[in-house]
């Protein structure tokens, strides 16, 4: 984190933040993560650095998604987001959608301890639970991966979601005190 008489600016290195920004013309605050830049006056948003991409969601306000800072040393303004924006940036360009923005807020629900998913696959699924646990879900064949699943979890119970799989889903549980595997049944 840096802060100057220009700019508040926080590299994030991995993870995800939310930042709730005040107001302040003179001194924007810039999040930068895997060369992009995301830039508030005054909002609300988070930010999440993947392997691959960077995902910006707004809840309150605009921010300026930019791309890398050229050699000229400014940055390069990709798309103004409008709260229920949900920006995918990666080497392939960005993706925005436009959600209400009680969905774009489901996005943040892990502040609360939870994970919220929507016909997702089960391997979207066990990589969220596994950002919070020491435990691991493992996925043992690409059927098992390829479930679609829903509903609102606690991401500190792995093994209730585990259960659950078992009870409702074509799905084998092998528990290791380490990870938990699932396999397709």
């Amino acid at each position: 984190m840096r802060i100057t008489r220009q700019e508040r600016h926080v590299a994030l290195t991995r993870g995800e933040a939310f930042f709730d920004v005040a107001h302040d013309r003179r001194r924007p605050f810039v999040v930068e993560a895997q060369g992009r830049r995301v830039a508030a006056v005054g909002t609300r948003f988070s930010v999440r650095r993947n392997p691959e991409d960077v995902r910006v969601v707004v809840t309150e306000g605009k921010v300026r998604l930019e791309t890398r800072i050229g050699d000229d040393g400014r940055a390069q303004p990709i798309s103004l987001l409008p709260a229920g924006s949900v920006a995918t940036a990666g080497r392939n360009g960005v993706l925005v959608r436009s959600v209400p923005v009680a969905d774009a807020e489901r996005y943040l629900e892990w502040r609360e301890g939870f994970l919220t998913f929507d016909d997702t696959s089960l391997a979207e699924a066990a990589a969220e639970f596994n950002r919070f646990n020491a435990r691991k879900l493992e996925l043992a064949d690409a059927t098992v991966a390829d479930l679609r699943v829903g509903g609102n979890f606690r991401w500190s119970n792995a093994e209730g979601f585990a259960r659950l799989l078992e009870q409702g889903f074509p799905v084998r549980v092998e528990r290791h005190p380490e990870r938990i595997v699932l396999h397709a049944r």
